[in-house]
């Protein structure tokens, strides 16, 4: 065997390891982080958000690497291949880094009998050691070579604005290090040490508990152990499509914010209460590890809610705990900033809110573009919205005031505009504004959807696009999934999973997981012929919609409807294929399908033996995860009673 081939298998192997590891995090996204410490715990969620993020990237690496119309590439000098594999491989291990800092973070725990002093060393040594995987992963990302890669201009910029909020919390890291070490000197010296040290710690890839990551959905009844990852648990928190679409000249932002930097300050999002996104006075800490305000969670609780308000978790007790260290951070935060800390400060009193120039070069406010949006010319309500898109993809802050002004009506008027850029930056600022929570409502209650739904029919496939991305995000909400399968969307997604990009393709698949949980969202499906594009993208030579097109599979095939239109489709040739050929995930997600369809019946169990599913099955019973193990063993039994 030749070098040039061995260094293929490598590259090969390196790829699809690199995506496997982005996969996961992609699965702990969007999900509530439980274990960590308050502090920590956020910081939890932005590096799997962040890494999460470079899916894209992930998949154009892979498919470079499986595609055959890049010879050149592939017999380029070794030198350059070797450069090019130990860049990809520093990806993969600050990745690694990254996942094993995440176990350190969630289970480390200040012990109630532990002294201030010690848990303020460990905990400045999780702060180093976020520091550190922040940098690695930065310079990392910065030495990739992507022209080797073939990868997209569209990746690449949202890398650099993964990049970008990297550098931005390495600076903050290396803040809090200086105040940790200000509080332990304080304290006097001090010896500490965390087990799980991310610098020192093996090659071992640590694999995040599933528990820490198990699916709440309660509509997943497919047979499969209640352990098992759904597929809506892939969404992150915010849409891809949205960080992709909208994704504008990285240093052109940056210059429009350092000139903007001079008349405006920016309350540290973390120091907001989730609740008034007012500036915290008097932090608190409830059982959940959420920080709120306590006079806002205090009306909370006394109104009778018993769970968690951002993650919606029931409150295992009610006792409110003093966070002075957050107290602690924004006090020296305002005394930089000479900021008066009082009760009922928002962002709007410190920070002005970006606005565009118009022709006469004047400041226009947000409720000015709303009121633009609703009598302007045509030439005012086309930069509105553009503006409108630039402020609503920015921050949630600007998302809760431009809702507030009433603009969500105005912009869902404007979808049925003739000129195709004003629908496109309409659907647009709809899809960002519905990704803050307390807004999916109110687009809902605008009657959006059947204006979403024509755009899906009749827009510029940008425009379908985001229109799907749009129902993707409201249908995570679980009352809203009858309204929008009700309202004929379903066909103009399936066709956007056909025809779309490969970003439209993910977001037109998820939404249409999201309405499937709903059980009169199945018939509707089947009768559209969800059937024939799911499995045509389980047999198609790309492979990265493969574990989409399963996960859907495994919430439709225990519907009567959809279990006999799979079997008419001959969907078990498929699946068997994927069970000799697919990637490990996909094997375990095929089995646990297949089970469900043969299960008790003899025909499609001989047909599977026929088919030459058994010697598959076997290697995965013995070399497959747990739970691919369990189906296959299922199925394998399945098949010797027939």
């Amino acid at each position: 065997m030749s070098n040039e081939v061995v260094g293929d298998g490598r590259r090969r192997a390196t790829a699809l390891q690199f995506l496997d590891l982005v996969r996961d995090f992609v699965l702990m996204s969007g999900r509530p982080i439980a274990g960590a410490g308050d502090v920590m715990q956020k910081d939890c969620t932005d590096l799997i958000r962040r890494i999460a993020l470079l899916i894209h990237l992930a998949e154009e690496i892979m498919n470079f690497r499986r595609g055959g119309d890049n010879l050149a590439e592939l017999n380029e000098s070794g030198s350059s291949s070797s450069c090019s594999l130990d860049c990809l491989s520093e990806v993969v291990g600050a990745i690694q880094a990254a996942k094993r800092l995440l176990y350190a973070a969630l289970t480390f725990s200040g012990n109630d009998d532990a002294s201030a002093a010690s848990t303020d060393g460990a905990t400045k040594k999780l702060v180093y050691q976020f520091q550190y995987v922040t940098n690695r992963l930065q310079n990392a990302l910065a030495n990739l070579p992507y022209d080797h890669f073939c990868i997209s201009d569209e990746v690449q910029e949202q890398v650099d604005l993964v990049r970008a909020q990297l550098r931005r919390a390495e600076k903050k890291y290396e803040s809090m290090s200086e105040l940790a070490n200000k509080k332990l000197h304080s304290q006097g010296s001090v010896k500490w040490k965390v087990n799980n040290d991310v610098t020192s710690m093996s090659s071992v890839d640590y694999e995040v508990p599933e528990s820490q990551h198990r699916p709440q959905n309660r509509d997943y009844q497919v047979g499969f152990d209640p352990e098992e990852p759904k597929a809506s648990d892939l969404c992150m928190d915010e849409c891809s499509s949205v960080v992709q679409s909208d994704m504008e000249d990285v240093q052109a932002t940056k210059s429009q914010e350092e000139v903007e930097k001079s008349d405006e300050i920016m309350i540290p999002e973390n120091f907001l209460c989730p609740i008034s996104f007012e500036l915290m006075v008097d932090p608190v800490i409830i059982s959940t590890g959420q920080t709120y305000e306590r006079s806002n969670i205090q009306r909370w609780i006394d109104k009778g809610n018993k769970t968690c308000p951002k993650t919606q978790e029931q409150l295992q007790a009610l006792i409110l705990t003093p966070n002075f260290l957050m107290k602690q951070l924004i006090s020296e935060w305002c005394q930089e900033h000479n900021v008066k800390l009082e009760e009922g400060l928002t962002t709007r009193k410190i920070k002005k809110y970006r606005s565009f120039e118009d022709g006469s070069r004047k400041r226009v406010p947000v409720k000015t573009l709303v009121r633009h949006l609703s009598f302007g010319s045509a030439h005012e309500k086309k930069a509105a919205v553009t503006e409108i898109r630039k402020l609503t993809k920015s921050s949630s802050e600007h998302r809760v005031e431009i809702a507030e002004a009433g603009a969500i009506p105005q912009l869902v008027n404007l979808l049925t505009s003739e000129d195709v850029l004003t629908q496109e930056n309409a659907i647009s600022c709809i899809l960002n504004l519905s990704l803050h929570e307390q807004n999916k409502r109110l687009v809902m209650l605008s009657g959006a959807v059947s204006y979403i739904s024509q755009v899906l029919k009749f827009g510029s496939l940008e425009a379908r696009e985001c229109a799907a991305a749009t129902l993707y995000s409201l249908s995570l909400a679980d009352e809203n999934k009858a309204v929008i399968g009700a309202s004929g969307v379903i066909p103009g997604l399936l066709e956007i999973l056909e025809i779309g990009s490969a970003r439209g393709k993910k977001d037109a698949a998820r939404a249409l997981l999201n309405l499937c949980m709903y059980q009169g969202n199945k018939s509707r499906a089947v009768k559209a012929g969800i059937v024939r594009p799911l499995l045509k993208l389980l047999s198609d030579s790309d492979a990265s919609m493969v574990d989409e097109a399963l996960y859907i599979m495994s919430v439709l095939c225990v519907h009567p409807e959809a279990k006999a239109a799979m079997a008419n489709a001959n969907s078990l040739l498929v699946l068997t294929e994927v069970l000799k050929t697919g990637a490990s995930r996909s094997k375990e997600n095929a089995a646990a399908v297949m089970f469900v369809l043969c299960k008790g019946d003899l025909e499609k169990l001989s047909w599977l033996t026929k088919l030459g599913a058994t010697i598959p099955l076997m290697i995965l019973a013995e070399n497959g995860t747990g739970r691919a193990r369990r189906k296959a063993t299922s199925l394998l039994e399945e098949l010797r009673r027939s």
